[in-house]
Protein backbone atom coordinates (compact mmCIF):
# COMPACT_ATOMS: atom_id res chain seq x y z
CA UNK A 1 0.00 0.00 0.00
CA UNK A 2 1.22 3.48 -0.84
CA UNK A 3 1.60 6.22 1.77
CA UNK A 4 0.79 9.85 0.94
CA UNK A 5 2.83 12.30 3.03
CA UNK A 6 1.72 15.91 2.63
CA UNK A 7 3.63 18.90 3.94
CA UNK A 8 1.45 21.97 4.40
CA UNK A 9 2.66 25.42 3.43
CA UNK A 10 2.28 28.23 0.94
CA UNK A 11 3.92 28.18 -2.50
CA UNK A 12 6.41 30.78 -3.65
CA UNK A 13 9.74 32.18 -2.54
CA UNK A 14 8.20 34.90 -0.35
CA UNK A 15 6.76 32.19 1.94
CA UNK A 16 9.59 29.66 1.73
CA UNK A 17 11.27 30.42 5.07
CA UNK A 18 8.13 31.15 7.10
CA UNK A 19 6.86 29.26 10.14
CA UNK A 20 3.73 28.30 8.20
CA UNK A 21 5.91 26.34 5.75
CA UNK A 22 7.46 23.84 8.15
CA UNK A 23 5.51 21.08 6.40
CA UNK A 24 7.34 21.93 3.17
CA UNK A 25 10.69 21.85 5.01
CA UNK A 26 9.99 18.36 6.36
CA UNK A 27 8.97 17.06 2.93
CA UNK A 28 12.18 18.59 1.50
CA UNK A 29 14.13 16.53 4.05
CA UNK A 30 12.15 13.39 3.20
CA UNK A 31 12.70 13.96 -0.54
CA UNK A 32 16.45 14.22 0.09
CA UNK A 33 16.33 10.92 2.02
CA UNK A 34 14.50 9.35 -0.92
CA UNK A 35 17.00 10.78 -3.39
CA UNK A 36 14.17 12.50 -5.28
CA UNK A 37 13.17 15.94 -6.48
CA UNK A 38 9.73 17.48 -6.53
CA UNK A 39 8.02 17.72 -9.90
CA UNK A 40 4.67 19.14 -10.86
CA UNK A 41 1.57 16.94 -11.04
CA UNK A 42 -0.87 19.22 -12.85
CA UNK A 43 -3.82 16.86 -12.31
CA UNK A 44 -3.59 17.59 -8.58
CA UNK A 45 -2.20 21.14 -8.57
CA UNK A 46 0.64 19.78 -6.46
CA UNK A 47 4.33 18.99 -6.49
CA UNK A 48 5.23 15.37 -5.80
CA UNK A 49 8.10 12.95 -5.27
CA UNK A 50 7.43 9.22 -5.37
CA UNK A 51 9.61 6.29 -4.45
CA UNK A 52 10.65 4.27 -1.43
CA UNK A 53 10.94 5.69 2.07
CA UNK A 54 12.05 3.32 4.83
CA UNK A 55 11.22 0.44 2.49
CA UNK A 56 7.64 1.67 2.03
CA UNK A 57 6.13 2.97 -1.20
CA UNK A 58 5.53 6.68 -0.61
CA UNK A 59 4.41 9.81 -2.39
CA UNK A 60 5.43 13.15 -0.92
CA UNK A 61 3.10 15.97 -1.85
CA UNK A 62 2.65 19.66 -1.34
CA UNK A 63 -0.09 21.81 -2.74
CA UNK A 64 0.64 24.53 -5.27
CA UNK A 65 -2.29 26.49 -3.86
CA UNK A 66 -2.32 28.48 -0.65
CA UNK A 67 -2.66 26.86 2.75
CA UNK A 68 -6.40 27.48 3.10
CA UNK A 69 -7.01 25.67 -0.23
CA UNK A 70 -4.81 22.62 0.48
CA UNK A 71 -7.73 20.21 0.58
CA UNK A 72 -8.33 20.18 -3.17
CA UNK A 73 -4.77 19.04 -3.86
CA UNK A 74 -4.81 16.46 -1.05
CA UNK A 75 -8.11 15.02 -2.27
CA UNK A 76 -6.80 14.85 -5.85
CA UNK A 77 -3.56 13.17 -4.70
CA UNK A 78 -5.46 10.56 -2.68
CA UNK A 79 -7.54 9.72 -5.76
CA UNK A 80 -4.66 9.86 -8.26
CA UNK A 81 -2.46 7.49 -6.22
CA UNK A 82 -5.38 5.42 -4.87
CA UNK A 83 -4.44 6.05 -1.22
CA UNK A 84 -6.94 5.64 1.62
CA UNK A 85 -7.06 8.33 4.34
CA UNK A 86 -5.60 5.84 6.85
CA UNK A 87 -2.35 6.04 4.82
CA UNK A 88 -2.29 9.85 4.73
CA UNK A 89 0.22 11.72 6.90
CA UNK A 90 -0.11 15.52 7.08
CA UNK A 91 2.75 17.63 8.49
CA UNK A 92 1.74 21.08 9.73
CA UNK A 93 2.71 23.96 11.98
CA UNK A 94 1.10 24.05 15.42
CA UNK A 95 0.69 27.27 17.42
CA UNK A 96 -0.34 25.42 20.59
CA UNK A 97 3.01 23.65 20.90
CA UNK A 98 6.22 25.49 21.78
CA UNK A 99 9.08 25.54 19.31
CA UNK A 100 11.01 22.32 19.71
CA UNK A 101 7.90 20.24 20.36
CA UNK A 102 6.56 17.55 18.11
CA UNK A 103 3.34 15.54 18.41
CA UNK A 104 1.97 12.75 16.27
CA UNK A 105 -1.69 11.86 16.38
CA UNK A 106 -4.60 10.38 14.48
CA UNK A 107 -7.61 12.54 13.76
CA UNK A 108 -8.95 15.42 15.77
CA UNK A 109 -10.29 18.83 14.91
CA UNK A 110 -8.58 21.53 12.90
CA UNK A 111 -7.99 23.81 15.93
CA UNK A 112 -8.30 26.89 13.71
CA UNK A 113 -5.70 25.66 11.20
CA UNK A 114 -7.07 26.55 7.76
CA UNK A 115 -5.00 23.92 5.95
CA UNK A 116 -6.41 21.13 8.12
CA UNK A 117 -9.92 22.57 7.80
CA UNK A 118 -9.63 22.55 4.00
CA UNK A 119 -8.39 18.94 3.99
CA UNK A 120 -11.18 17.76 6.30
CA UNK A 121 -13.80 19.43 4.10
CA UNK A 122 -12.32 18.09 0.86
CA UNK A 123 -11.79 14.46 1.86
CA UNK A 124 -14.80 14.18 4.18
CA UNK A 125 -12.88 13.03 7.25
CA UNK A 126 -10.37 14.19 9.80
CA UNK A 127 -9.19 10.64 10.45
CA UNK A 128 -5.68 10.86 9.07
CA UNK A 129 -2.27 10.90 10.72
CA UNK A 130 -0.76 14.23 11.69
CA UNK A 131 2.72 15.34 12.57
CA UNK A 132 2.26 18.58 14.52
CA UNK A 133 5.37 20.79 14.43
CA UNK A 134 5.42 23.27 17.32
CA UNK A 135 6.06 26.88 16.35
CA UNK A 136 4.79 28.53 19.55
CA UNK A 137 2.52 31.52 19.99
CA UNK A 138 3.17 35.05 18.76
CA UNK A 139 4.92 37.30 21.25
CA UNK A 140 3.24 40.38 22.69
CA UNK A 141 0.59 41.95 20.48
CA UNK A 142 1.75 40.37 17.21
CA UNK A 143 -1.14 38.81 15.28
CA UNK A 144 -1.20 35.11 14.49
CA UNK A 145 -1.28 35.93 10.76
CA UNK A 146 1.87 38.04 10.96
CA UNK A 147 3.61 35.51 13.20
CA UNK A 148 3.08 32.43 11.01
CA UNK A 149 4.12 34.32 7.87
CA UNK A 150 7.46 35.42 9.33
CA UNK A 151 10.68 33.39 9.29
CA UNK A 152 12.07 31.89 12.47
CA UNK A 153 14.33 34.30 14.35
CA UNK A 154 18.06 33.61 14.04
CA UNK A 155 18.03 32.39 17.65
CA UNK A 156 15.26 29.86 16.78
CA UNK A 157 16.70 28.57 13.51
CA UNK A 158 18.91 25.82 14.98
CA UNK A 159 16.02 24.45 17.05
CA UNK A 160 13.68 24.55 14.04
CA UNK A 161 16.24 22.69 11.88
CA UNK A 162 16.55 19.96 14.52
CA UNK A 163 12.77 19.55 14.67
CA UNK A 164 12.62 19.27 10.85
CA UNK A 165 14.95 16.25 11.11
CA UNK A 166 12.94 14.77 13.99
CA UNK A 167 9.63 15.31 12.16
CA UNK A 168 11.04 13.49 9.12
CA UNK A 169 12.13 10.65 11.43
CA UNK A 170 8.61 10.60 12.93
CA UNK A 171 7.02 10.27 9.48
CA UNK A 172 9.24 7.29 8.71
CA UNK A 173 8.37 5.80 12.09
CA UNK A 174 4.62 6.19 11.46
CA UNK A 175 5.02 4.32 8.19
CA UNK A 176 7.06 1.47 9.65
CA UNK A 177 6.09 0.89 13.30
CA UNK A 178 2.73 2.68 13.60
CA UNK A 179 1.22 5.42 15.69
CA UNK A 180 1.59 4.09 19.23
CA UNK A 181 5.33 3.39 19.04
CA UNK A 182 5.89 6.66 17.17
CA UNK A 183 4.05 8.61 19.86
CA UNK A 184 6.16 6.95 22.56
CA UNK A 185 9.36 7.85 20.73
CA UNK A 186 8.57 11.37 19.47
CA UNK A 187 5.77 13.05 21.43
CA UNK A 188 7.32 15.40 23.95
Amino acid sequence: MTWLVVGLGNPGSSYAATRHNVGYHVTDELAARMGGRFSSLKAARADVVSGLLSGQRAVLGRSRSYMNESGGAVSALLKYYDVAPDHLVVIHDELDLPLGSLRCKLGGGDNGHNGLKSIRQSIGTGDFLRVRFGIGRPPGQQTVHDFVLKPFARTERTEADIVVQEAADAVESLMTVGLEKTQSAFNR
